[in-house]
């Protein structure tokens, strides 16, 4: 059940502790709980502070949106296939499969010398439709349709990562999953940034107690534009992660002969959508905030060293019918790159076959809060479908 935080134009529904919070976080919550175009906010679990808007908040707003309550990394979010096979099928040296999957998606900055052949990507379609839009698009992108074709199919960094994981309890105990989390690389990014900038210089928003929030407003053509930009980066977002599964699947298939994939699930945890609740109309912002519309599937991962887990939503409009998009940071990078060492992150790590070096110390599970409470804190949100550990974890 939330917590409501009263003070505001609207009550601050929350799911954690609202003391547990860090006050950067709850000023950011309380300045956007002030719009005046606001209709609610729900608050996850795995809140905490973000750049522009608060990570782990649900924003419902009438006739408005906040690009910075979404973020730059649109439609980012989490893809999983369960498999046919079992631990037992899995190589003896998992690093062998862990090079596999690397050698097939670029990480990091890296991208395809080629875009991917999206007959490869079985299930989507509309690709021709999809790529005809992109001179629609805001014109400070126009140079680099070349570079987004190519980085459809690849990671990126940061918590970005791709996973091997086995199903823990229950009769599939063992199973082995894929798991896979992305957005939109950096066409996400540019198209985010350029928008926010307009935002801010907009009159209507020259009053507000941060900058960062400015909206753009129903009716107006900087809306429009927005609106059209801000959906074909879901897209696209949605279609790198189906293209990674894809080669993810492949690559599992090359090291293990007759391996079978279910459907893949699929979730964003930072966009936009048009939904209804108490009978208005309303543009709800998911930033680091998965839907959990009665009986969707989502996931909600850990770190790189614990588990995640597959759920189901229980349509609770209360939270905008919305969960957690993960474990969420309890420390900022830069604090856990002073806290820790690459020998802690392999102490942490011990049994994933992963990177263990100082490049991704800031990614080292104590610098995440502890999944399992997370998912304790909305079970009036979401039910346990499966959970997951991982034994292979590939990181930009």
């Amino acid at each position: 059940m939330y917590t409501a935080v009263e003070g505001a134009r609207v009550p601050i529904r929350m799911w954690t502790d609202p003391a547990s919070v860090e006050e950067s976080a709850m000023n950011q919550l309380r300045n956007v709980a002030n719009l005046p175009w606001v209709h609610g906010v729900a608050v996850m679990p795995d809140v905490h502070y973000g750049k522009g808007a608060t990570v782990g908040s649900v924003i419902a707003m009438r006739d408005a949106v906040s690009p910075a309550a979404v973020g730059v990394d649109i439609g980012c979010g989490m893809s999983a296939v369960r498999t046919s096979l079992t631990a037992a099928d899995l190589p003896d040296d998992l690093g062998v499969l862990r090079r596999r999957i690397e050698s097939r998606v670029p990480v990091g900055f890296n991208r395809h010398k080629t875009p991917v052949d999206p007959a490869r990507v079985h299930g989507v379609g509309g690709w021709d439709r999809f790529w005809s839009a992109f001179g629609d698009l805001h014109r400070g992108v126009q140079e680099l349709r070349e570079r987004a074709a190519t980085q459809i199919g690849s990671l990126g960094g940061g918590n970005h990562f791709i996973e091997v994981c086995l199903e823990q309890g229950g009769s599939d105990e063992g199973r082995v999953w894929l798991m896979l989390h992305s957005g939109s690389r950096n066409i996400g990014k540019e198209l985010a940034e350029r928008h926010m900038a307009v935002a801010r210089k907009l009159p209507h928003n020259a009053d507000l107690p941060d900058r960062d929030l400015a909206v753009f407003v129903t009716g107006t053509p900087e809306m429009e534009a927005y609106r059209r930009d801000l959906f074909w980066a879901q897209d696209y977002a949605a279609r790198n992660r189906a293209t990674m599964v894809a080669l993810v699947k492949q690559a599992l298939a090359d090291t293990v002969p007759g391996a079978r994939f279910d459907d893949a699930i699929s979730c964003h945890h930072n966009y936009v959508a048009e939904e209804s609740y108490d009978g208005v109309d309303v543009l709800v912002t998911r930033k680091g905030a998965i839907r959990a519309g009665s009986g969707d599937l989502g996931i909600i991962p850990g770190s790189m060293g614990t588990g995640s887990y597959v759920v189901r939503g229980l349509g609770n409009d209360s939270s905008f019918q919305s969960a957690s998009h993960g474990a969420g940071r309890r420390m900022s990078r830069t604090k856990a790159k002073k806290m820790f060492s690459a020998a802690d992150l392999a102490a942490q790590t011990d049994g994933v076959e992963c990177r263990k070096d100082t490049g991704v110390v800031d990614e080292i599970p104590a610098a995440y809060k502890d999944i399992d409470s997370v998912i304790a804190a909305q079970t009036d949100l979401v039910e346990v479908v499966a959970h997951l550990k991982q034994v292979i974890c590939v990181k930009g």
